[in-house]
């Protein structure tokens, strides 16, 4: 199966879970990209590496750096293999020069670790087209096509409802579920306009899950 390199584009705070963030992912020489939320201890380790930071203590993942460079391990490359029910799957793939390894492992951990390594970043092409997010500069945010038809005519006899205790009040997740899929597109779209990946994954689950 091809797979295609996959490049860093960044790394943002979660505007709706907080303590995650979002690893954009980008396709080489393409323009769809790949968000994917991360959590905040591996966000750190990403960050440190992208920025040459060197920490006081060695971290996790440069640990297992120090550990494979002992027993003379290389990191040949990072592969997100497989995506199940919204979840990412990854694999390290490593060699001594003899034997090759796959360790399967979190895509955040698989890429901090990969970073330390120079290691590209794969996937496939059925990964990409199901959970990659499309970049066109030239897309506007589509208006609400109105209000729903559920909408009682002003003619028609109201009922009065029966007093009963105020339901909690939903949270954006549970509000996209009754969201229709049109709605949900626009709000993909303004979210990538407004370079809120975490949300626009969020999104585009909600929109593969009807699929």
């Amino acid at each position: 199966m091809e797979k295609i390199k996959l490049a860093i584009l960044g790394l943002s705070s979660s505007q709706s879970h907080s303590g995650s963030f979002a690893l954009l992912l980008g396709e080489e020489n393409g323009n769809r990209r790949l968000p994917i939320v991360i959590g905040m201890f591996e966000a750190q380790a990403i960050a440190i590496e992208m920025e040459q930071i060197a920490p006081n203590r060695p971290m996790t993942h440069d640990l297992f750096r120090a550990f494979a460079d002992e027993f003379h391990y290389r990191v040949s490359e990072i592969l997100i293999s497989d995506l199940s029910e919204g979840i990412f799957y990854a694999k390290i793939i490593c060699s001594d020069g003899i034997r090759t390894a796959q360790i399967d492992a979190r895509p955040s951990d698989a890429i901090a670790i990969g970073l330390r390594f120079k290691a590209p970043i794969y996937t496939f092409e059925n990964i990409l087209s199901e959970a990659g997010i499309v970049i066109n500069e030239a897309d506007e945010p589509r208006p609400s096509s109105g209000p729903s038809s559920s909408t009682p005519s002003p003619a028609a006899p109201v009922e009065t409802p029966k007093a009963e205790p105020p339901a909690a009040p939903k949270s954006w997740q549970e509000r996209l579920k009754d969201t229709s899929s049109e709605q949900l597109q626009a709000m993909l779209e303004t979210a990538l306009s407004n370079e809120d990946y975490e949300k626009a994954a969020i999104i585009r689950d909600e929109l593969n899950r009807r699929n």
